[in-house]
């Protein structure tokens, strides 16, 4: 997760202030935008399966070199794929069977010539020798790149940040989120005296000549390539032994700062274990059971680094000790653990297969911290604390961004997307369904890259309910819908003002200080009954439901 939000007072008005659809700035896309994020047959035409990145990492020269092997089965005969890695790293070799094979580059894109064709199903391998000094990030994790800082000893402090960005600006790869490696080692070559610190299990520790040590890391599950990670520095580690999860003992291991290590303990204590106790209940097993779960400590705010999550937020509670919803909610628990493990479901266990439905991983996660709270104080609780993240709401763009040149839609999809699902467990108006469906995801997407329309045709069907013209006003527009009223001898109209044709959205209104009732009003006025409601006391909920109201 990138954090675009800032602590800005207002998005409380914006109901009543977008009615009609703001002006979006047109943006030029070039043809590296379209190698980077389109599925052309070179990509298409092979499925990794395996990566074998080891590299050695120069912390003085800011310099890294080695190797990754690329395994793959073959989804149609070829002769040329493309790999990528940013250009100011050098492509020294990439090696098949022998052969070195030619490549030729195109920005940050490289295309390899096979010398016979690789044949359809068949399981092959070749390796990408590389060098350089990768892109260095001026504020991440906003930007990636690689941070390189001290600690308070002085003592080297290295971690990559790279989503969005993309992995390839420190490692090839087939950069691209619709195709997730099944596993993966990952072996990082240090100074000594230094430790890295990588995503699943560590396997093996060896001194090298010169001065080195490596550590092999080995990750069982299928990962995503942004969420690779490199983290260097005197680390030491300690355990918290297991959580008692859905699907057995999970391993609750930490890396920090030694300087740090009292404070590390107890503020992991006090917040891995309700967040994995809430997580579970509302989105079932931790996906990486088999990788274990892992906070380090980074030179950066925090980063959803599967099974190696990142965490910068200075052992505090809050956003950097500050509430962001502004309810007194979110300060009573640390944002950082609590959204960036939110990410271990949705964005890691399921993943976007473009990045334009970065949606699914920002908003998903962010409304598990209104969960979250709700599961520590209440259902009351937790819902304010999503009303207050309204706040933050820009309704600058659509949430969805435009698909195959790698870029994301607004960052409204944190704070506006958590709201939209509100509204939608509002509609189903049943928390144990609303419950079953968030389950319901993770296990019928484990461990898969998806598409918007596959997560809202899933609501659909479990809901029972047609909440595609809802998920459409919400993603792909920026404006919000108004439910319009009028009061015409002795009858109340009804209608919605909305972006989508067609649109409707079962709503809440009541009597002033009386009981709720939906209305499921179209975009034509239809007279709705409402017993008892007049022009003077009607009340629609604007608390659960992210619209404007106007009254005639």
């Amino acid at each position: 997760m990138r954090y675009r939000f800032a602590f800005l007072l207002c998005g409380l008005l914006l109901p009543l202030l977008t009615s009609a659809q703001l002006l979006q700035t047109k943006q030029a896309f070039t043809r590296a935008d379209s190698l980077r994020g389109s599925l052309t047959p070179l990509r298409t035409c092979y499925d990794i399966t395996y990566y074998h990145l080891n590299v050695k990492l120069d912390v003085d020269k800011r310099h890294l070199g080695g190797s990754n092997l690329f395994r793959f089965t073959a989804t149609q005969d070829f002769t040329r794929l493309q790999f990528d890695l940013f250009a100011n790293m050098t492509v020294e070799k990439v090696v098949y069977k022998n052969w070195e094979l030619p490549f030729t580059r195109e920005a940050n894109a490289v295309f390899v010539t096979f010398p016979e064709p690789v044949k359809k199903g068949s399981r092959e391998a070749f390796t990408v020798h590389y060098s350089g000094k990768p892109v260095v990030a001026e504020n991440a994790p906003w930007d990636g790149g690689f941070v390189f800082t001290q600690d308070a000893q002085g003592k080297p402090w290295v971690a990559t940040a790279c989503q969005g960005t993309g992995a390839s600006l420190w490692w090839p790869t087939k950069d691209h989120q619709s195709d997730e490696v099944d596993s993966m080692l990952i072996s990082v070559s240090v100074p000594k005296g230094l430790k890295d610190v990588s995503n699943g299990r560590l396997r093996k520790i060896t001194k090298l000549k010169g001065g080195y040590t490596r550590f092999d890391w080995f990750v069982v599950n299928p990962i995503n390539n942004y969420n690779v990670a490199l983290n260097v520095g005197n680390y030491q580690h300690f355990s918290d032994g297991t959580y008692a999860g859905e699907k057995g003992p999970l391993t609750l291991d930490y890396w920090v700062l030694p300087e740090n290590l009292a404070k590390a303990k107890q503020q992991f204590a006090a917040n891995v274990r309700p967040m994995l106790k809430s997580f579970e209940y509302w989105f079932g097993p931790y996906p990486f059971y088999q990788d274990g779960y892992k906070l380090v400590e980074a030179p950066h705010l925090g980063m959803e680094h599967q099974s190696a999550v990142a965490y910068g937020n200075k052992y505090q509670n809050g956003y950097l000790g500050k509430d962001r919803s502004a309810t007194g909610w979110g300060d009573k628990w640390d944002f950082i653990i609590i959204h960036e493990s939110g990410h271990e479901w949705f964005g890691n266990n399921i993943t976007a297969k473009d990045i334009a439905d970065m949606w699914i991983h920002e908003s998903f996660t962010c409304y598990s911290e209104g969960l979250f709270t709700e599961s520590l104080f209440g259902k009351p609780a937790g819902q304010a604390y999503v009303h207050g993240q309204r706040r933050h709401i820009q309704n600058d763009r659509p949430l969805i961004g435009p698909y195959g040149v790698n870029h994301e839609g607004s960052g409204d999809m944190y704070d506006k997307g958590a709201n939209l699902l509100n509204m939608v467990r509002t509609i189903v108006n049943d928390d144990a369904k609303w419950r079953q469906i968030l389950r319901g995801l993770g296990q019928e997407f484990y461990h898969q890259t998806v598409t918007t329309e596959q997560i809202v045709d899933y609501v659909n069907q479990q809901s029972g309910l047609n909440l595609t013209p809802v998920f459409n006003q919400y993603l792909r527009h920026n404006s919000l819908p108004i439910l319009e009223f009028r009061f015409e001898q002795g009858k109340t109209f009804a209608r919605w003002v909305a972006n989508v044709p067609g649109f409707t959205m079962p709503v809440r209104v009541r009597a002033r200080g009386g009981e709720y009732q939906f209305i499921s009003p179209n975009t034509k006025f239809a007279p709705v009954e409402l017993p008892g409601v007049t022009k003077e006391n009607l009340e629609v909920d604007t608390f659960n439901y992210y619209i404007g109201v106007l009254v005639d």
